[in-house]
């Protein structure tokens, strides 16, 4: 089996889109946009983790948002589509488009990490 394969069988066609295709969910529509449990958030391919809960704040722009990653774990590439200029994040174990990233969070970091949620798995804290 392929390794394009076996997203295809893993993942729902959507989400098979934004992973591996690098498309975008529609803003508010995601399962993690308004979720706040307590726990880690995996990357829906492969299952690492790539972001804690508490990172994660409001930020209104219809996306899940993270002022931090997990040290490590994400990929940040130059993305000049639909004439903008942004960075990608992807996962760094194996290469899932996750969404971008912006300078315009809050403290610590002062960023936001604007993430699909078709590109995350959530694990609680037990």
């Amino acid at each position: 089996m392929s390794e394009q394969d076996k997203y295809k069988d893993k993942l729902s066609p959507e989400a098979y889109e934004v992973c591996r295709l690098g498309a975008t969910e529609y803003p508010f529509s995601g399962k993690y946009n308004d979720f706040w449990e307590v726990g880690t958030y995996v990357c829906a391919c492969c299952e690492t983790p790539l972001f804690n809960s508490e990172s994660k704040f409001r930020s209104g722009c219809g996306w899940p948002s993270f002022f931090e990653s997990l040290e490590g774990k994400v990929n940040y590439l130059p993305d000049h589509s639909h004439s903008m200029v942004r960075t990608e994040i992807k996962c760094k174990q194996c290469d899932s488009h996750l969404g971008h990233v912006f300078d315009d969070g809050p403290e610590p970091t002062f960023k936001r990490y604007c993430v699909n949620s078709l590109s995350l798995n959530f694990k609680p804290s037990t």
